[in-house]
This record gives structure tokens, sequence and C-alpha cells, in this order.
């Protein structure tokens, strides 16, 4: 199949082209680290929107690492598939994957927030994204992570997504928009030309130049009156 996209930066603008014109209230645009955040890049920059990371992680099958049975969220939120996962995956592998995860969320949070705080999504228009979606385990945890934190109208806006994702993902979101859902889907690589893994140094670069509330910002004293 012929690659869509030239890398994540070309698929961010192609859902920004799709966004622009839209109105949103107070829009803030979320990538999942670490693929997803040069997509939200591009889309924030094209709605002038704020950007930020949104911390989740997919929960994958102890015995097929591609297979996603859930995922976990920033502040301990957690999605199973179905009824737990598939496959013969018991309790306790669950809470294994889930206390490994949820320490490799921990170890991010540690890294990104210190650039800048968590941008707060009460009441605001959320365009959540990620650089594709295979089963949307890990945007749904995303769109549940979001809903407990009182945000306003959430989107779901991916490059590629599966049937089975773009299904889950239209329940879970207000609005899902993406150019190419498909039921030929084997990984999402493929829909890209370059497809190279996208590094934390590379995350953290982003969310430095762009616009926010940065954590413990010099504040110079006052001078004196009458100086």
């Amino acid at each position: 199949m012929k690659p869509l996209y030239d890398d994540r930066a070309d698929a961010g603008r192609h859902l920004a082209a799709l966004l622009r014109g839209r109105r949103f209230v107070r829009p803030l645009v979320l990538g999942v680290p670490r693929g997803g955040v040069p997509v939200a890049r591009e889309i924030a920059l094209a709605l002038n929107a704020e950007l930020d990371v949104l911390l989740v992680h997919k929960l994958s099958h102890p015995r097929n690492p591609e297979l996603a049975i859930g995922a976990v969220g920033e502040g301990g939120v957690r999605w199973l598939a179905g009824s737990g996962g598939s496959g013969g995956v018991t309790p306790a592998e669950i809470e294994r994957e889930s206390a490994r995860r949820a320490r490799e969320i921990e170890l991010r949070a540690a890294a990104y927030r210190t650039i800048r705080r968590p941008a707060d999504a009460r009441g605001r228009d959320i365009i959540l994204t990620d650089d594709g979606a295979a089963t949307g385990a890990t945007l749904r945890a995303g769109v549940m992570l979001l809903r407990a934190r009182h945000a306003g109208l959430v989107v779901v806006a991916v490059p590629i997504a599966s049937v089975e994702a773009a299904r889950a993902l239209k329940e879970a979101a207000d609005d899902f928009v993406c150019p190419r859902v498909t039921d030929d889907f084997s990984a999402v690589a493929e829909f890209y030309r370059d497809f190279t893994p996208t590094t934390d140094d590379q995350v953290e670069r982003i969310l430095r130049a762009a616009p926010s509330i940065v954590i413990n910002p010099v504040v110079r004293p006052r001078p004196p009156s009458g100086v």
C-alpha cells in the first residue's frame, strides 16, 4: 500500500486542514507521546492553539506486544478492552503490565512536567491526537482522562485508523476526525514514508518551543519604590 504521509509533521498538516475553520472554545491540542506530539504541533500551529501532551500508554498483551488489552493514563485512569483483554490474559498479568506502564508514565511526567505544567482542560475544547490508531485503546483511555478533568468538547483526530479503532473512538469522543479509515491495517508505520521513532529529546524540544506557562518561571524582585 502506498504511504499516505511523508512523516508525522505532514500527517499533522493534513489533519490541520480538516480542522481549520471549525470553531473551538479555548482550544487545547494534546499529543500522545511520543509519536503524537509532532502531529499535535502542526495542528496547534494551524489553529493558533495551546499545545501540551497527554500521558497515556497502551497495555500490551503479555504474549503479543502489538495487541492492546487496554491503556493507562496520568492520574491513575485505566481502561481495559472488553472484559479485561483477550487470549487468556490473567488478572495478575494485567496488574503487572498496568504497574509497569504506570511507572513509565511517572518517568515521562517527571521529565515533561519540569518544562511545563499540565494545561487545564476544564471547559475547553480538546483536540487529542496520535500518529495513528490501531486499536484505539490508548486514545480511548485519553478520552476517559479528559472526561475526568471536566474537558468540554473532546475531538479525537488521527491521520490513520483501523475500522475497529474508528468505531471505538467515535463512541468515546464527541467527534472523530480521520482522513483514512481502513480494514486493511497491520501497522501504523506502513502509512508513512518516514516513521523514525520520535525521541523524548524531540518531544521536550517541541514543548519548550511552544507557547506555554513555564513551571518555576524566574521572577525578578520589584525594585524599591522610587528607584
